[in-house]
């Protein structure tokens, strides 16, 4: 669900303990989202209704796989009512002003599915459609900050979103994750480390972010996902890998058949301030088609019909897929987003500028 519609995070009746408090947490499925100050970003497989997912077990909190019965992970029909993947985009989607891979209009990987039909496409501001890296250059950021991940600059300075890869518990030796590549310069110190510029500690940049950053960045953050680029792979796995994983070496990019292998899809600890979870009948990052028992459209129970401000014409009236008001995109029989919007994860949402 939209990040923006959980910034209140007071309505789902599921808790996470954020050092010596407690905060609510949008997240109505299983997935762990990890306190800053302990834990590891998950483990264990579980089925969801997205896709034939590889299994293999990891121990550094990546995915453990399982099959499941929703179809192709690709994105192709499912056994369900969801009717299947639906068509192409119609209009190029920008990214601030620059037209990357996953807004062109091209079938860049020959797949056959076009930008945001293709699974591997996670907004406007992603240049490859054959993994999860967004691949533009700089977008991962200096070593150990995280601002916004999923658009096309690296620094806080346009969407007030401060995280550092120090917070995350995974950053210990001899592994390092989720930046394996820059050894113990991110090593993980405790949840009371204090995070410059922003003179907050781990912990309280974990407990909540900025009002600008959830308007900014809350509409191009993937359902399953938080807004620096941790996500739930495989979809209701409860394990967690970060998108811009470069490998050991630097040299190796995360994708789908990679997600049991630490070291090309490195774990992390999602972010609980703006973790936009994945919703049962939502389209998410590995979950392109919702599960049968949501009927054709995806509608049904879960998802978000309420909460934060959301743009886009001829809503879905809260049919589970996306927030009221807000356009239904991605399944067969739904209509394209309109000019100026793109379809991310199932709901038009406005191009960032």
């Amino acid at each position: 669900m939209p990040l923006t519609k959980v910034r209140n995070q007071n309505r789902f009746g599921v808790w996470v303990l954020v050092s010596s408090f407690v905060l609510p947490l949008g997240c109505d499925d299983t997935a762990n989202v990890a306190d800053a100050g302990g834990g590891s970003g998950g483990s264990g497989a579980s089925s969801n209704n997205g896709g034939s997912n590889s299994g293999g077990s990891n121990s550094g909190g990546a995915s453990n796989g399982g099959s499941n019965s929703g179809g192709a992970s690709n994105g192709g029909s499912n056994s369900g009512g969801a009717g299947g993947v639906g068509g192409p985009p119609t209009e190029i989607a920008e990214c601030q002003g620059h037209i990357y891979a996953c807004g062109d209009l091209l079938d860049n990987d020959a797949d056959g599915l076009l930008d945001s039909q293709d699974p591997d496409c996670l907004g406007p501001c992603d240049n490859t459609e054959d993994s999860f890296f967004g691949g533009i250059p700089g977008q991962t950021g200096p070593a150990c900050k995280v601002d916004c991940y999923f658009d096309q600059d690296s620094g806080a300075g346009n969407d007030d979103c401060y995280w550092s890869h120090e917070c995350d518990t995974n950053e210990i030796a001899p592994n390092y994750y989720p930046e394996p590549n820059n050894g113990a310069q991110c090593e993980y110190t405790g949840p009371d480390t204090v995070i410059p510029p922003t003179g907050k500690t781990c912990s309280e940049l974990n407990a909540a972010q900025s009002d600008a950053c959830h308007d900014y960045c809350g509409p191009l953050t993937p359902n399953g996902c938080d807004c620096f680029g941790c996500c739930e792979l495989p979809a209701g796995s409860g394990a967690f890998v970060w998108l811009g994983s470069e490998g050991v070496t630097g040299t190796t990019v995360c994708t789908m058949d990679a997600l049991d292998d630490p070291t090309v899809c490195h774990p992390c600890v999602p972010v609980a301030a703006c973790f936009n979870d994945c919703g049962e009948c939502e389209i998410c990052i590995g979950k392109p088609l919702p599960g049968p028992e949501c009927g054709e459209g995806g509608g049904g129970a879960g998802g978000g019909s309420a909460g934060g401000s959301a743009s886009g014409g001829g809503g879905s009236g809260g049919s589970g897929q996306c927030p009221e008001g807000v356009q239904a995109c991605g399944l067969a029989g739904q209509s394209p987003c309109p000019a100026g919007e793109f379809c991310n994860t199932g709901c038009c949402y406005a191009v960032p500028q």
